[in-house]
């Protein structure tokens, strides 16, 4: 069970949050290859995974294949860093898209459709969604845990972004909260240029 003495679980996206995937090489060369894909690790990513453990119980939990992410998962998490959980699409619900609904005014069951992270699927393990903060790039992964969720950049491989490193900064902030759902986690950037 939780308390407000219990570090916060982080939960952690894979996909254009801690790395980009694609089908088609960049002009660079690859941090590595998985399942036909080319994979470019985040700048910062090894040092944002080792402040954040010092100061959160870490989960990932990726709408992507559990075969993916468990292999993904061993080659980017250090030995030194214990996660809680690692998550993939079979812990997903497939919802029905309300913001692409609402961009184009119709249903179309190809595209209306996605996986989302259903945060309550934590309470029945005995974690308080008050303790609960999940860093996803797509907001409509978490659409029924908005309070719960903070966005950073979507990452498509440029070598020069420093968005981990912000988002730790942000994230030590808040790690004493007794109540994540209640923090203004909107504009977290603004935050963080005014430190």
């Amino acid at each position: 069970m939780m308390n407000e003495s219990t570090p916060i679980l982080l939960i952690l996206d894979i996909d254009e949050t801690l790395l980009h995937a694609s089908h088609i090489p960049l002009g660079r060369p690859a941090d590595f290859e998985v399942f036909g894909y080319y994979i470019y690790l985040r700048p910062h990513l090894t040092e944002f995974l080792l402040g954040c453990s010092q100061h959160f119980r870490l989960a990932v939990w990726s709408s992507a294949s559990d075969d993916y992410v468990a292999e993904i998962i061993r080659r980017i998490v250090p030995n030194t860093v214990p996660l809680e959980f690692a998550w993939g699409r079979s812990r997903c619900t497939y919802c029905f898209n309300n913001i692409a609904f609402e961009q184009v005014g119709y249903a179309d069951f190809q595209s209306h459709y996605n996986y989302v992270k259903v945060l309550k699927k934590l309470k029945r393990r005995g974690y308080s969604l008050d303790r609960v903060v999940i860093v996803d790039d797509t907001p409509s992964k978490s659409q029924r845990n908005y309070g719960n969720a903070i966005y950073p950049t979507e990452y498509i491989g440029k070598p020069d972004d420093r968005e981990l490193l912000q988002l730790l900064q942000y994230l030590v902030r808040i790690k004493d909260v007794p109540n994540v759902r209640i923090v203004e986690k909107r504009h977290w950037r603004d935050v963080v240029a005014n430190m």
